[in-house]
């Protein structure tokens, strides 16, 4: 059976491997993990991970990036992909663009840096049970 896929979105490369760490720790090999350094690097890999039939799970995204803020990218990302679990994961995110991902990319949690590895798995496995698809 093929393993979904969680992508991990942050401009610093420190987090992204932190992240990874973290969510192999909790889950294992139960998902493949990917990162992505962009909203835009991450749209495209989330483009091919679609075309290669892979089933797309759960985003955890920075706000703060250079380029496309991660709430513009989570409103792209729900358009392609609107059963996605969408998290934003930032230390500098302003209300109004973490109340407009809720709004208009149904943004599942949001969670202030530095954050709580167990409040982060915590967070997908309740969008996770909660998915509808």
């Amino acid at each position: 059976m093929e393993k979904g896929v969680l992508l991990c979105v942050d401009d610093e490369i420190i987090v992204l491997t932190a992240l990874k760490d973290q969510l192999r720790r909790a889950f294992g090999s139960d998902f493949h993990i990917d990162v992505a350094e962009s909203a835009e690097e991450a749209l495209e890999l989330l483009d091919e991970l679609a075309q290669e039939g892979h089933k797309l799970l759960v985003i955890v995204s920075d706000w703060l990036m250079p380029g496309m803020k991660g709430d513009e990218f989570l409103i792209k990302a729900h358009e392609r992909f609107p059963t996605v679990v969408k998290i934003m994961l930032s230390g500098q995110a302003e209300t109004a663009a973490v109340d407009r991902a809720r709004r208009e990319a149904g943004l599942h949690h949001f969670l202030a840096k530095p954050w709580n590895a167990e409040a982060l798995v915590q967070s997908i496995m309740q969008g996770l049970s909660a998915r509808k698809d």
